[in-house]
């Protein structure tokens, strides 16, 4: 009988795996959020004020969150004067606030919405499914930098060794030096670029210590072994033995690293936009809804926090779940 690839035994313990297996499927429905976001199939119409300010969950209802001291405030509230002078003005009032609202004349707002909305009347659940795309887009973006940066300064440094391992190294105790949120908080300083893509590069380029610091172990360790010095024998050069030879026997690695860091960028790319470095205003995203939530809480509405909160803890928690299984299944010293 032929003996079963590394990639197909991999894949019969994962799928013996149950919750790995489930946290996958969550990963891939995240996935396709991203991709119908993208295509404009969700979300698109995120920035229009759909309701009025604060407009609650329809769950709640109006009537649940109304404030007794507003109503009797509206109740005992009395028309301005105007003296009988009219507001050269007011037309052009009126169309600028149609304009900005994104509503037809005539049109009214819906008292609630869905999960809510926010001081603006706008949709906390389009918001929540927009901030998906641009959330994991940074993540996998930063995560697939990072990875391809310490897999090649990894590979490198420990198949070469001597001076070009001695630079690495150096470099890589240089940005380990600092504590890296403070690293990633001052280059988004001198930056002073707000970006989908900014961000991307800024936790991609900061982002590689972790992974290179494994990959130069894992090929300090199998440049030594028979196959790595047969190949040499029979003539293969320095890159298709780091490449061709090497880095397949080191893959599982890289992909355990990989999944681990979009997780770790996720989380990055909040604090970045909660501390006001990350995206810009024009673009929505996990960050930006829990920076707003922050004013938002104080008056006792919740539900912006709360689904920005819930969307990003079972993303984290699937990915999670789905490095552990992935790592298990790649691990060669389990049978």
């Amino acid at each position: 009988m032929r003996e079963q690839g590394v990639w197909a035994l991999a894949w019969r313990r994962f799928r013996r795996d149950r919750l790995g297996f489930a946290s996958l499927i969550v990963v891939l429905v995240y996935v396709a959020i991203v991709l119908a976001a993208a295509a404009g199939w969700l979300g698109r119409d995120w920035n229009n004020e759909a309701g009025v300010s604060f407009a609650p969950p329809t769950f709640l209802g109006p009537e649940a969150v109304e404030s007794p001291q507003l109503a009797k405030a509206a109740e005992g509230a009395q028309p301005a004067a105007d003296y009988g002078i009219p507001d050269p003005l007011a037309p052009d009032l009126a169309e600028i606030a149609k304009s900005l609202s994104g509503a037809s004349p005539g049109e009214a707002r819906s008292p609630t919405l869905p999960f809510g909305g926010d001081k603006w009347g706008r949709d906390v659940l389009k918001k929540m499914l927009k901030g998906t795309e641009t959330s994991l887009l940074v993540g996998l973006g930063a995560a697939a930098l990072a990875t391809f940066l310490g897999t090649l300064f990894g590979a490198l440094a420990g198949f070469r060794g001597g001076w070009v391992d001695d630079f690495f190294n150096w470099l890589y105790s240089v940005f380990t030096s600092i504590p890296y949120l403070l690293l990633v908080l001052a280059i988004a300083a001198v930056v002073n670029q707000k970006g989908t893509f900014t961000v991307i590069l800024i936790l991609g380029l900061t982002g590689w210590t972790g992974i290179f610091r494994l990959i130069r172990a894992e090929y300090l360790k199998h440049r030594v072994r028979e196959y790595v010095l047969a190949a040499d024998a029979i003539g293969a050069s320095s890159m298709r033995r780091m490449f061709v030879h090497i880095l397949p026997n080191v893959s599982h690695v890289v992909l355990v690293q990989l999944s681990i860091c979009v997780v770790l960028f996720i989380k990055s790319e909040v604090i970045l936009t909660f501390l006001g470095f990350g995206v810009g205003v024009d673009t929505v995203s996990w960050g930006s809804m829990l920076a707003e939530a922050g004013s938002e809480l104080l008056l006792g509405k919740w539900w912006q926090l709360t689904a920005a909160t819930i969307a990003m803890a079972i993303l984290v928690t699937a990915f999670s779940l789905f490095t552990d299984a992935m790592r298990d299944a790649l691990d060669p010293r389990l049978k």
